[in-house]
């Protein structure tokens, strides 16, 4: 299945919502949430913490520089990262305190605590939640991220992300962004496609003045 028609009714539930939705929708065009689920985890909540605070450019240009850094490989194994030099580390890019969150997801994949993809396909939204959020440093939207990019969970709003409200305050015509636990209630009507909703709303600030119009 290509990944147009994946989301045909995410789309055309959206769609329906209401006339906003339906709008967006109508310019933004298809959606073209493109899951990685290839990936393991413990890379992908690597990934994750590069990508935090970042514009996409940002963190790739990180990722790309760990990368090169560990040759013969696609991607640095949970040994690499606990054993890395730490100037190695910031010399790709990372923050300290992103040094030390990596550093804890590879111990946490080492120590069991990062499930195998195995293991985290069984496992619902909340209970990998919980079990990941109890590595330091990584908090709920970064696990959402593992759960949008790398597991294709198909309802999950990641409504701690800046994104994300101000999307829907653009969307709406609101005069702040709402706040988290209020996007969280209004949200359940868009269950459960809220991944679909969340695409959609990350592409509004730069559609800002089509959207208004």
């Amino acid at each position: 299945m290509n990944l147009l028609s994946r989301y045909d009714q995410s789309v055309a539930f959206l769609s329906r919502h209401d006339e906003d939705w339906a709008r967006l929708i109508d310019l933004v065009g298809p959606c073209r949430h493109d899951p990685k689920a290839a990936r393991e985890p413990y890379e992908a909540l690597v990934r994750a913490v590069a990508y935090q605070q970042l514009t996409a450019r940002a963190g790739d240009a990180i990722i790309g520089r760990l990368r090169d850094r560990f040759e013969g490989r696609d991607f640095p194994g949970p040994e690499d990262l606990v054993e890395a030099n730490f100037d190695l580390l910031r010399a790709c890019g990372f923050s300290a305190s992103k040094i030390a969150t990596i550093k804890a997801v590879a111990q946490g994949a080492l120590d069991g605590l990062v499930p195998t993809r195995a293991l985290a396909t069984a496992m619902d939204d909340e209970a990998l939640v919980a079990r990941m959020t109890g590595i330091k440093g990584i908090g709920r939207w970064t696990v959402e991220m593992l759960l949008m990019y790398s597991l294709e969970r198909m309802d999950v709003l990641p409504v701690d992300d800046f994104g994300v409200r101000e999307g829907y305050r653009v969307l709406k015509s609101l005069p702040e962004q709402p706040k988290p636990r209020v996007l969280r209630e209004i949200s359940q009507a868009w269950a459960p496609h809220r991944t679909v909703a969340a695409w959609y709303l990350w592409r509004i600030p730069r559609e800002r003045g089509n959207v208004l119009s």
